[in-house]
């Protein structure tokens, strides 16, 4: 008998010791397992890149701690399980998470002083509870820092079309691409170029200050003449044409063309008919000219052709018109234009994936056509279901704002209005160079290109999709996407532009983060407050009911088998 004692507890050190060394074996060892049908908990290779690239120590503050409904609490636990992923892959993130609303009222107080001036706003959260409602201001940021350097994210998407769960589930799925984008632009020892032409009439500088804004504090922004340059240069990683006015000379359209044979990138905004709505400002109604800008034989080389059209939407923005007077005042009302598309996301590419409406204004309809090179064509702006097309020339005028419209003549769905184009393009001028142009190039040490090494572009068929309103007097100026009439902003035109920027210039693909898309499983919220009772109940008393029944059973058995 003490010989089966001791034997018994060498096998039980010998189990414990087998444990213990697997436990700490395993704790040098980072494995993990992702079962999940939308690979939640798995980072995209470009997110990877970038973490094992981060060489220098980089501290997080999270700012959102504290009591918060279940919503905004699984939006903290998912922040903290993403950080605590990227600390695994990388020791030199740590990150901390902090309750800007603990302490004294002079410490609060003080606190959200400093956050605002940081241009941290609160933001003011609704909670539902039994009784009615409660609010509390919290600052839903993550402030990444390196040195003196440091960057806020904001950490809640808001759709004004969804409700707080499913903005609270889309802002979950934003968190990985916002905070490796942040670690990138932290670590960024060069900024990129971005070159906006201006040779053909384009958008005044002070019609782009909304997008400057956003652009100076990670890249080099310049505007330049096409007419002053003999070439664009391969350090220009970006060239922006925004809403030009004039014809493109056959010069200019060249040095463009070598750009993208270099393997360049460029984004355009452009009409096709001349016409805005300051065209109504002395008239009710007006036939559009057609806008010649001689680019027509340059896309439809690349593949594409912007028609002189416009589309309209009955998912669309709403305009002001007077309808009357109250006494010596214009009474005001506001009415849908269906020539102002509300353009939603229609793919799950990164550049659109969860954005808000896009702000279009009398934008032309795009089509695709075989194109000489290998070229890849992805529709990004896209009409509704319900949307139509207007051949030029063709009368447009307020006279259809006194009849609702007839849903059954939009009858031609997903009209193209944004398009990117990637891939090997060839040269609008690979059978037809011009001698002079040959020679300039030979000067400057340049070789003509008859096909492109990989570019890409996109093409936008409205000039005004990042115009802002500028006021000289004030010298202040409106957000991009702003709706005078509606006074409100439609944020989808800043988050386009500035993803169709970072996919353009970025070289780590930290953009295919975006493309993750969580799926909604929603609890039946009225069904929980109606059971909530029984299934606590439940979940209470069944366990110990069970271990009762276990334990009679148990002792029945044993006492039948020592009876017999």
């Amino acid at each position: 008998m003490p010989f089966n004692a001791t034997e018994r507890w060498v096998r039980i050190a010998l189990v414990l010791g087998i444990l213990i060394f697997l436990n700490i074996l395993l704790s040098f060892v980072r494995l993990e397992l992702d079962f999940t049908e939308d690979k939640r908990y798995s980072l995209t290779r470009g997110s990877l890149n970038t973490l094992e690239q981060t060489r220098e120590a980089i501290y997080v503050r999270v700012l959102l701690d504290g009591d918060f409904p279940s919503g905004f609490k699984r939006l903290q636990h998912s922040v903290i399980d993403l950080l605590r992923q990227f600390r695994s892959i990388n020791p030199q993130i740590e990150f901390s998470v902090e309750d800007p609303n603990s302490g004294s009222p002079e410490e609060i107080n003080e606190m959200r002083e400093k956050l605002s001036k940081d241009g941290l706003l609160p933001i003011n959260l609704k909670v539902q509870t039994g009784t009615g409602k409660s609010e509390q201001l919290i600052f839903p940021y993550a402030v990444f820092n390196l040195g003196e350097r440091k960057i806020a994210v904001n950490l809640v998407e808001h759709d004004p079309a969804l409700d707080q769960e499913a903005n609270i589930s889309q802002s979950i799925s934003q968190l990985e691409y916002k905070f490796v984008n942040a670690l990138s632009k932290l670590q960024q020892k060069e900024k990129k170029n971005i070159l906006f032409t201006a040779s053909s009439g384009e958008l005044p500088e002070e019609n782009t200050l909304a997008v400057q804004q956003q652009l100076r504090p990670f890249y080099h922004v310049v505007r330049a003449d096409l007419d002053s340059l003999y070439s664009i240069k391969e350090s220009v990683d970006l060239v922006i044409v925004a809403r030009p006015l004039q014809p493109f000379s056959e010069r200019n359209k060249f040095i463009l063309d070598q750009y993208l044979m270099q393997g360049g990138k460029i984004l355009w905004m452009v009409d096709v008919l001349q016409i805005g709505i300051d065209s109504f400002t002395y008239r009710q109604d007006f036939i559009p000219e057609p806008l010649d800008l001689n680019l027509s034989d340059l896309f439809f080389q690349y593949g594409i052709r912007i028609d002189p059209t416009l589309v309209l939407d009955m998912e669309c923005a709403r305009i002001a018109q007077v309808i009357g007077k109250v006494g010596d005042k214009p009474q005001i009302e506001l009415f849908p234009w269906n020539y102002f598309p509300l353009a939603a996301p229609y793919s799950n590419h990164p550049i659109v994936n969860n954005i808000d409406r896009i702000l279009l204004d009398f934008p032309a309809k795009i089509d695709t056509v075989k194109s000489a090179g290998s070229v890849t064509k992805t529709p990004l702006i896209v009409s509704s279901p319900y949307s139509r097309f207007q051949l030029a020339p063709a009368r447009v005028g307020f006279d259809m704002l006194r009849y609702a419209p007839d849903a059954s003549k939009f009858d031609k769905p997903h009209l193209i209005m944004g398009v990117l184009l990637e891939g090997q393009f060839k040269s609008l001028y690979a059978n037809r160079p011009e001698q002079s142009m040959l020679e300039a190039m030979e000067k400057l040490g340049l070789s003509f290109r008859t096909e492109s090494q990989k570019a890409a572009m996109i093409i936008v068929s409205d000039g005004d999709l990042i115009r802002n309103y500028y006021d000289a007097s004030t010298d202040k100026f409106s957000p991009v996407g702003y709706s005078k009439f509606e006074k409100t902003t439609y944020n989808g035109n800043r988050a386009f532009f500035l993803n169709a920027v970072e996919y353009l210039v970025s070289e780590e693909n930290i953009l295919e983060a975006r493309g993750k898309e969580f799926k909604i499983r929603m609890l039946d919220q009225v069904k929980i407050s109606r059971e909530k009772s029984f299934w606590q109940l439940l979940n209470t008393a069944l366990p110990l009911v069970l271990l009762l029944l276990g334990g009679q059973v148990h002792r029945y058995l044993r006492k039948k088998k020592y009876t017999t």
